[in-house]
């Protein structure tokens, strides 16, 4: 991939992986749009970084997802690459009642949206140099930790999506990339920390950024950054290892 001269919509850019790619694209010479819900957020990121275009915007919503879409056409033409970033991690105890609500939340924002989105925006993109669609995805597509089982379906469901977007837009110049992050130390999953402030965990974002940016610019197209290469091909050896740190 040629990580210059583009016009990069991300979903979810606010914080963690998905305002990381943005800074990176910045440098690389790229145009950066960023959506988010929060509007405060959004200002601030604009205030330190002027070059960066931002747009309220909530993807788990299917009429802001249409006009998304219409007001990149109009006011964004140029836009050659789609990066569905965001995502919520939510926890699931199927021993109690289930909150259907939470359910259908995570499942729209982490699979129905990218969904939607990418039907929507393959018209914009075909044809266009470069163009290019990015899951981010997750190493617990491929070993679920079982607290976090909708997430972690979820994003198995995103990896199977894309090989099939793959090999459904390869006549169509389009490139679907997926970006298979490990445990990054981000906002996500504070659902289950009784301080939201408090961070995820994993290895620092410019580590994570530093591998899927370098996996872009050679072309992998299924890119398991850091210990998630190992989630991938060792999945039944490390499934008990790692929800054994969950339990109890």
């Amino acid at each position: 991939m040629n990580l210059s001269g583009n016009t990069i919509l991300i979903t979810g850019g606010t914080s963690g992986i998905g305002l990381a790619f943005a800074e990176e694209f910045i440098k690389e010479g790229s145009k950066v749009i960023i959506t988010g819900r929060r509007a405060d957020r959004l200002e601030a990121i604009k205030s330190r970084l002027p070059e960066i275009i931002t747009k309220v915007s909530d993807v788990a919503d299917a009429a802001q997802r249409v006009e998304l879409a219409a007001w990149i056409s109009e006011n964004h033409p140029d836009t050659n690459i789609l990066i569905n970033n965001a995502g919520v991690q939510l926890i699931t105890d199927f021993k109690k009642s289930i909150d259907l609500n939470r359910i259908g939340s995570e499942i729209e924002t982490n699979l129905t949206a990218p969904v939607h989105l990418t039907s929507l925006f393959v018209p914009h993109l075909s044809g266009k140099k470069d163009a290019a669609i990015i899951n981010v995805t997750s190493g617990l597509a491929f070993v679920p930790i079982a607290m976090m089982a909708i997430y972690c379906a979820t994003k198995a469901a995103m990896h199977s999506l894309t090989l099939s977007l793959r090999y459904q837009l390869a006549e169509t110049g389009i490139k679907v990339y997926e970006i298979i992050p490990p445990s990054v130390d981000t906002e996500l999953g504070h659902d289950r920390r009784e301080d939201k402030s408090q961070s995820h965990g994993g290895i620092p974002v410019a580590e994570f950024i530093e591998g899927a940016m370098a996996a872009l610019k050679n072309d992998e197209y299924e890119a398991a950054v850091g210990m998630s290469a190992g989630l991938r091909t060792r999945r039944e050896e490390v499934l008990e290892q790692l929800n054994s740190m969950f339990a109890g």
